[in-house]
């Protein structure tokens, strides 16, 4: 479903405005967001708690957040 949503998203993008320099800072954006995803996971993954298995980004903020409460 996310794979499609994106696939519009970037269709609606480049029907909307069909030029070189739309596409390349669309691809430039995705590439960017992937690069945060990725780097921010990896910190949390191997240095906030090493123990821990994090399925993802969203289970990170439910781990601060359990752990928050029980302080």
């Amino acid at each position: 479903m996310f794979l499609l949503c994106g696939i519009l998203a970037a269709a609606g993008l480049l029907l909307q405005s069909p030029n070189w320099s739309t596409a390349a800072l669309l691809g430039i954006a995705l590439w960017s967001f992937c690069r945060w995803y990725y780097f921010m996971f990896y910190v949390v993954e191997h240095y906030v708690d090493p123990a821990f298995r994090f399925a993802g980004l969203g289970s990170f903020l439910a781990y601060l957040w359990r752990r928050k409460k029980s302080q």
